[in-house]
């Protein structure tokens, strides 16, 4: 156990911020990229909110040495961010464009040279089209294909970073973007869902093979888990059973394969009546089942569920978009509760006791793997005042307590070596648009440019003196 004064961290723990390509980028048409499926969905009308889209976002990929600098200033260690899949392989097939890894090698160049260890993030959900016209995820060809593409990527840029993450938060992409069709690309098939939960596991363990042939092998790989905190809303039986299916249906359907090597049958039972499972090869599982050196955990909200009652539709407050379709596929016999408490602008209640809770339970589900906190953060309606300042104390509030929880969970044995903010700036919040603000940098989206908060002065004296300054302020 670390021997910390109170509200210190390890020395070496790792204070980073986190985005991703589609969301801060743009360029969109330039070096060779083509459409992903974000670019399809957010063109689409209706899909996303005010018909927004990616196409310049923050233009990150213009301005990127000035937001390095940006991060450098406000003193992070480390910087989270993703490639873009069609930036660097436009059809999901074949060689890379240059211009797109030359992208990311000066991203990366520009990043050490500041002192910012970079992380980077394979898959943060930017699926090539045309690998979509082909079927996507629901297809077992996805996968060999995610596969090649890591050892591209792996190979242009695995001299220079050293921390990899194959997916991020393939929940997301399975059930949100099959099930429910709020993510890209907006489809609502149960089944195809958890077929792409089931190609999304394959890629990972293909992608972890492929880089480990592709860089040196000091190098760690992860995965970013959206591992949810499913809380029942009594001890009863039936809210006990409902736990447990969405707890698989979260958890287990991921991390059963990747960390076990196995599915849970309860998972494979509840689901009988959707999907045989027959896409499940021989020897799919030990594919998947690699050794891994980290994991990540993303982090916002618990959930609470309960049995439905036994007439008209259950309750689905998930906090996962509107849709009449669920993105849990064989439980609408579960019903989600709104629990009571503060709550951020995306309607999502604030328990840092849920962050706590899911590093003690991943300490113990994967005794000996480093965690880190790969995404944390919180959504607020930030505005400047009329000296251009913004000043957003619940976000420090929110930060606080969740990097209290984090450094609660170290005293308690757990092995956490690093925290990434969600997000370094505001951002395309997906099917929001531009309406969320995660930041703890501002962008005014009329002219770009950038502010940052009161948050981001706060969590950067974090970073420099590697102890948590008061809640009150920066």
């Amino acid at each position: 156990m670390p021997d910390l004064t109170p509200l210190a961290f390890p020395p070496a723990f790792l204070w980073g911020a986190a985005t991703s390509a589609y969301q801060i980028e743009g360029a969109v048409r330039e070096g060779g990229r083509t459409p992903s499926i974000w670019d399809t969905f957010s063109h689409t009308p209706g899909r996303t909110a005010g018909g927004e889209h990616g196409d310049i976002a923050v233009d990150h990929y213009h301005r990127y040495r000035d937001d390095v600098a940006l991060m450098a200033d406000l003193g992070l260690t480390a910087y989270r961010f993703s490639v873009s899949w069609p930036r660097v392989q436009p059809t999901g097939r074949g060689p890379a464009v240059q211009v797109g890894l030359d992208f990311y090698r000066r991203l990366v160049d520009e990043l050490l040279a500041h002192g910012i260890k970079p992380a980077l993030t394979l898959y943060h959900w930017d699926l090539p089209q045309e690998l979509e016209d082909a079927g996507g995820w629901p297809e077992r060809d996805t996968a060999y294909r995610f596969a090649e593409y890591a050892q591209i990527v792996g190979e242009a840029l695995g001299d220079h970073v050293e921390q990899w993450t194959t997916l991020n938060e393939p929940w997301c992409s399975a059930f949100l973007g099959y099930g429910s069709g709020v993510h890209a690309p907006g489809r609502t098939d149960a089944g195809a869902s958890l077929r792409a939960a089931h190609h999304l596991n394959l890629a990972h363990g293909l992608a972890t093979s492929a880089l480990r042939s592709a860089m040196p092998a000091q190098n760690s790989i992860a995965v970013s888990l959206n591992s949810a905190v499913v809380r029942p809303a009594s001890l009863s039986p039936a809210d006990m059973a409902a736990t447990r299916k969405i707890d698989d249906l979260a958890n287990g359907v991921f991390h059963g394969p990747m960390l076990h090597g196995s599915y849970p049958q309860s998972l494979l039972d509840a689901t009988r009546s959707i999907t045989d499972w027959s896409y499940v090869r021989d020897g799919d599982l030990t594919l998947i089942n690699q050794p891994l050196d980290a994991l990540g955990l993303n982090y916002y909200t618990p959930a609470v569920v309960a049995a439905a009652e036994p007439t008209g539709p259950a309750p689905r407050a998930d906090g996962h978009g509107v849709s009449a379709y669920s993105p849990w596929p064989g439980a609408d016999d579960v019903a989600f509760l709104q629990p009571p408490g503060e709550r951020t602008e995306m309607g999502w209640t604030i328990d840092p006791t849920g962050l706590y809770d899911l590093i003690m339970r991943y300490t113990r589900e994967a005794p000996g793997l480093p965690l880190y906190v790969t995404e944390n953060g919180a959504a607020y309606d930030d505005k400047p005042d009329p000296e251009g300042r913004v000043h957003d104390p619940e976000r420090i509030a929110y930060l606080h307590g969740h990097l209290s929880a984090v450094r609660r969970a170290i005293t308690d044995g757990a092995d956490v070596r690093g925290y990434y903010l969600w997000s370094l700036m505001d951002n395309f919040e997906w099917a929001y648009g531009y309406e969320k603000r995660f930041g703890a940098v501002y962008v005014d989206f009329a002219t770009l440019a950038r502010t940052p908060k009161s948050s981001a002065r706060w969590y950067g004296e974090a970073a420099r003196t590697g102890t948590l300054p008061s809640a009150e302020g920066a």
